[in-house]
């Protein structure tokens, strides 16, 4: 006969197992989609020219955010932090992940599918993941077979359909992360392959006219221009069908109206003036959110950056914010004695929450925001941060003694090589002449509201002495406060 003791814990047990599964029943899914290299051309954020009905179809049934921005225009560091909610030089993913560039985060970070899976919460990756290392930011299920290279997202959400019609009682996250519209490995390849039209099955291709696009201000209009735009658009509408994909397989799953959806981007466009700058094309980005349980459609001019992803999707999902992460050097993960354990301190998230935002179209939002870039290859040293307070936008060019380094896709594509072979350093390359984007100054200040194409640096402006003085006092508070190794190049250098 059991004994009482063990009926008790039996009961208690039981009782705790229950409560589980009524918590997890009233939890909300979650889809985070994250496109790559993909900036604001989109139909539903004013571009007359891409064909994203799936996307325009998403926004027209949540919220588009219009001011929301990457922390670091470069694909791993920008994912680290969506992943982490703390800037890169604090969560050590200063560069890229993969081949010979091999920056890494510290072991330490505690990241969204890890505290989702501590919460509850089944977890699964599905396309890019591309921080390091893997275990960091880790999901309980990987879903690639087929997805060729994650450039085919209908596949991509056939798959995601298999994993969520899986046996599990548990509300999911699911992480959804096409390849497009990144560049290809050629100079002009979004990996379209207009040569083999069957090539992505289920992919129908959308093509575009080079001579219909319209070319945006901080690029020429020139014929490569417009080529490698229609390419880039091809790519977008490939995206967008895997969004359409998606959408159908979350209704057929009976989970579209139990589940938030977010869009974004890592950063803007793989052309020079955009992916790897922190000016705007490349930090500017789209933010899609529908909550099923938000009635209000629209838009929302909050400012956000990426580092507030991670506690506004906890604050959703009802999970308790830690409070505070721990990040420490790699190398005192595993040591045992007191001084390794203290190595760093303990400091909460780097952004907050915007879920009370969402309800308005223009909350009450007079915070500062802030933006750290190291590295994006390991041969591209060029650490910026940057600040924008109200109007005004600093951008601290750390190492401006150095010319601007690029990309390899970058440098090698048509955009960028046919402004070499012109030989014309003061002909301008969109907004800014060739001589000085890639020879910058050490500050560079911006009116976004009288001057949103950043062509007048304002920093040298008597009239603005002032104002350059109080940002550069923001900047140094922020680097204090979020331990960024880079806070002594104030001091020397």
């Amino acid at each position: 006969m059991m004994s009482r003791c063990m009926a008790k814990i039996l009961v208690f047990l039981c009782c705790g197992f229950i409560t589980q599964m009524m918590e997890g029943a009233d939890k909300k899914n979650v889809v985070m989609i994250v496109a790559d290299d993909l900036g604001r051309q989109l139909g539903c954020y004013g571009d007359p020219v891409v064909k994203t009905p799936n996307i325009d179809r998403l926004a027209a049934e949540g919220i588009r955010c219009t001011r929301a921005y990457c922390t670091t225009a470069s694909c791993s560091p920008s994912r680290s932090v969506i992943l982490s909610g703390l800037h890169n030089h604090a969560n050590g993913q200063l560069g890229l992940a993969h081949n010979v560039h091999h920056f890494a985060g510290y072991e330490s970070v505690r990241s969204l599918p890890l505290l989702m899976t501590a919460a509850g919460y089944r977890t699964c990756r599905i396309g890019k993941l591309h921080v390091a290392p893997e275990y960091v930011a880790k999901f309980e299920f990987a879903r690639d077979i087929g997805i060729q290279g994650a450039r085919n997202p209908i596949q991509m959400a056939r798959n995601a359909k298999e994993w969520i019609e899986e046996k599990d009682s548990r509300p999911f996250f699911l992480y959804f992360c096409p390849t497009d519209p990144h560049r290809g490995p050629g100079p002009v390849d979004y990996a379209n392959h207009n040569e083999q039209p069957d090539f992505y099955a289920g992919v129908t291709a959308e093509k575009y006219d080079p001579a219909k696009i319209r070319v945006p201000e901080w690029l020429p209009d020139r014929p490569e221009v417009r080529r490698d735009l229609a390419e880039y658009y091809q790519s977008i509408s490939r995206f967008d069908a895997g969004i359409g994909a998606l959408i159908q397989s979350l209704h057929e799953t009976n989970h579209w109206d139990d589940t938030v959806i977010l869009l974004l981007s890592d950063n803007g466009p793989p052309i020079p003036g955009a992916k790897t700058t922190l000016y705007e094309p490349g930090i500017h980005l789209p933010l899609i959110v529908r909550n099923p349980e938000l009635t209000r459609h629209g838009t929302c001019d909050a400012l956000i950056t990426w580092a507030d992803l991670v506690p506004t999707i906890l604050e959703m999902c009802q999970i308790p914010a830690p409070s505070g992460v721990t990040v420490q050097a790699v190398e005192n993960q595993g040591r045992e004695s007191a001084k390794a354990t203290k190595a760093k301190t303990t400091y909460p998230f780097h952004g907050r929450s915007f879920l009370k935002d969402l309800a308005e179209e223009h909350p009450e939002n007079s915070r500062d925001v802030f933006f750290s870039h190291t590295f994006h290859e390991v041969t591209m040293y060029y650490p910026m941060r940057a600040v924008r307070s109200g109007r005004y936008k600093l951008i601290w060019n750390i190492a401006h003694q150095l010319p601007f380094p690029f990309a390899q896709d970058l440098y090698q594509s048509a955009v960028w090589q046919e402004t070499l072979n012109r030989n014309a350093p003061d002909e301008l390359y969109g907004v800014r002449s060739v001589k000085s984007f890639l020879q910058r100054p050490e500050f560079e200040l911006y009116d976004l509201e009288a001057d949103p194409g950043e062509r007048t640096n304002l920093a040298s402006s008597g009239e603005h002495a002032a104002t350059l003085k109080l940002l550069q006092e923001k900047l140094r508070k922020f680097q204090k406060e979020t331990d960024d190794p880079w806070l002594s190049k104030w001091e020397y250098e």
